[in-house]
Order: C-alpha cells, then structure tokens, then sequence
C-alpha cells in the first residue's frame, strides 16, 4: 500500500470538499483580548470565537495567581496524582468547584473532553447492564466516552422529551439507566430542558450526567450554569464542567456525591494514568472561579454584547438561529463559501472567525460561530457587522426578509 499517497488523497478530498482546516497561527495580547496577532496572516486581527466566553484568560487575578503558584510551586505537578502526589492547589480548585455545583465532591481532568470520556466511560462500563441514554447531538467527547463503556446505549431525538420517555418506558425499570445530555450545545446555542428530564429520570429510576462546559461561569447567580440558574444543581448526578472556556484556563472537572467521585477516581484510567494539571494552572482556575461566584459585572456585559450582535444582525437580514443563549451561529449553508467568507474576513477585515463546516456539524448547515464578550468594544461590532454585510452580497447569500424581524 502507498501509505502517503493514501494520506495525501483524503486531504485532497477534504480541501476540494471545502472542509479542510487552515490553523490561524495566533498570539493573544496580554491584557488586550479580543486583539491578537496573526503571524500566518495580515498581523493585528479581532477574535470572534473564542470560547474564553468572558475573556477570564486576561484576568489580572487569573494571571497574578498563576504568577504566584508558579513562583511557589515550580511549573509542573511531577506526574499522576496517584504517583507523584496531589498538589495543594489541586484540593483547593475541587473544593472551589463542589462549592460551585452545590455538591459533596469534585474530581479534576486535564481536559473537559478527557473528564467526559473518563467519568462516562467508567460510570457506564462498571455499573452491571447499564444504559446510557444520549442525546442525539451530544459532544463527540461524551460519544467516545459511552462508545468505550461498551454498554448498551440508546440514542434519544435532540432535546425531544416525548422520544426520551418512550425510550425510557421500554426498558425495565430496575435496569440501571443514566440520561447523558448538555445544558447548552455549542452549535446551534439551544437549551436542554433539564428540569423536565429530571422529572423522567426520577420517574423512571435513572441517573442524570449533565455536560454545562458552555454554561460553567456564564449562567446563575455565581456562574454556576443552567443547572444553577434554574434551581436544578441538587437533581442531578453528575455535573461536569470545563475550566477552559468561561473561566479562561485550561482543565475539566466533574462534581457528584462523595461516592461517585471517589469511584471515578478510583476506576477511570483517564484518571489514574494521566499527569496532573500544573499547579499554577490550578490556581488560575481557582482565582477565576471565586471571582465570578462573587462577580456577576461580566455575565451582564456579555449579555448585553450578544443582545446587540443579534440586533445589529437582524437589521441587515442575515440568518443567524435564534436561541436563549450566548453562542450566535449565523448561517451560510455552503462549506466553500462559508470557507472563503472566513478567509476574507481574516485576509481584508482583519476578523477571526473559525468557519463550522462538516463533521463539526451536518453538512448543508456550515455557519459562522460567533460569541460576542464583554471586553468587545461597539467599534468591533460594528465592524463587524459592516465586514459581514459586505462579503454576504458578495456571495450572493440569501437573507431574512427585515419585515420578519
């Protein structure tokens, strides 16, 4: 078998399909995010889709505690917590989160992608003749997670709770059951009805698995999530969370009984077998986390920021879905040209916006993901606006009739 030409023609395949991915070699300006420098590309860009939702990355108390731990502590943790030990640091950040949730416990990841496939995997794997029943868009994170359980798994329509009760209803009620699902999904900005699939788990004896990675520190009084906003935190089983997004470092996390996290961590190789997060990034994640339990100033901003994307948008027709959340997916519906809409944003508007094409999300839905944040300016929006404007008659790009808005 020619091996490189087998690598080098399904790259072809992908770029001739529109769906091949251009890395946008960025350097972020301490202090000065959304700004960046694009090294492969016209130099000073804006950032319009980051997942450091409320630019908790540039934190003056974020930078100084991880200043501070690296300084005290040295730069890494020195291996696995099980070998090398568990930092200070580490057992302070789970205590923060447990606070954060409302729960018993919490157990540190080194990813939100490794804490879902770890905690799904384990939990569905050991638990005898368990089911998992997944919602039909949940993150490949979790998909790999419950794939590697190998335990039976049903999947349930997209938020549909008629679908997931029937499903539900079909298996015996002593088996064991647990409903893996997210409050936000980060593609099209929709909200789970988490309340009402507590009300069927309980009816129907099953465990809740809640993935509030685009939710932790943008949602309830003290960032809780959608969980915490709605009074939900103590109905479920597990919630996991990322420290990479809203709270602006890096790492993920569950939060559960005592029980469960100490089964997890005592059974999920993804656990055992993985070095820890450097302390000073611990610490980072720490000094975030009590800052927005306390802080509610950059929820309100960001809000604000996203009421007045959508409103601008919706001024000039163009397609964005309509959701109650902070994630603004605008629609082009075409991989080439929601491709070249990108390029020409970052090449002539000096604008970064990562194009969504296939597998990310079905094809005939690529899109544009925008998240507006607190530390963008109205100069940024507007141009924004103006830079989208332009490049969707130039492509000749359908919009929403005004009348309708």
């Amino acid at each position: 078998m020619n091996y490189q030409g087998f690598f080098r023609s399904k790259l072809t395949r992908l770029r001739d399909e529109g769906n091949y991915r251009e890395f946008a070699e960025l350097e972020r300006h301490r202090g000065q995010f959304p700004s960046a420098t694009c090294h492969n590309g016209p130099g000073e860009v804006t950032i319009w889709c980051s997942n450091d939702y409320l630019g908790m990355g540039q934190s003056p108390k974020v930078l100084q505690a991880m200043h501070d731990a690296l300084d005290r502590t040295g730069a890494g943790a020195g291996g696995t917590r099980n070998i090398s030990g568990t930092t200070h640091d580490h057992v302070l950040l789970e205590d923060e989160l447990a606070d954060l949730h409302g729960k018993e416990a919490a157990l540190l990841f080194t990813s939100g992608y490794v804490s879902n496939w770890a905690a799904l995997g384990t939990l569905a794997s050991s638990i005898p003749d368990c089911v998992v029943l997944s919602d039909a868009l949940n993150h490949a994170s979790m998909i790999e997670g419950i794939r590697h359980s190998r335990a039976q798994k049903v999947i349930w329509k997209h938020n549909d709770l008629a679908d997931l009760e029937s499903k539900l209803a079909a298996l015996p009620i002593d088996q064991p059951k647990l409903i893996a699902f997210e409050s936000v999904y980060s593609m099209d900005g929709d909200i789970a009805p988490i309340k009402e699939i507590c009300d069927l788990a309980e009816r129907y004896n099953a465990m809740t698995y809640l993935d509030e990675v685009h939710a932790v520190g943008l949602y309830g009084p003290r960032g809780g999530g959608i969980a915490e906003r709605e009074g939900l935190m103590d109905r479920l089983t597990v919630i996991e969370g990322t420290l990479g997004k809203a709270f602006g470092v890096m790492g993920g996390y569950i939060a559960a009984s005592a029980e469960v996290c100490d089964f997890v961590r005592s059974f999920a190789s993804g656990f055992i077998f993985t070095t820890a997060l450097p302390p000073a990034i611990a610490a980072g994640a720490a000094a975030s986390i009590r800052h927005l339990k306390d802080s509610d100033q950059e929820r309100a901003m960001q809000q604000q920021r996203v009421a007045e994307v959508r409103a601008k948008l919706d001024a000039i027709g163009l397609p964005h879905i309509d959701n109650p959340s902070h994630i603004i997916p605008v629609m082009v519906g075409d991989p080439m040209k929601c491709k070249f809409i990108s390029d020409t944003l970052l090449k002539d508007y000096g604008i970064y916006i990562q194009p969504i094409n296939y597998p990310t999300v079905p094809k005939g839905t690529e899109r544009l993901r925008i998240t507006p944040s607190p530390v963008h300016t109205q100069q940024d929006i507007d141009r924004l606006v103006t830079a989208l404007e332009d490049l969707w008659s130039q492509c000749q790009l359908a919009r929403q009739p005004l009348a309708a808005q």
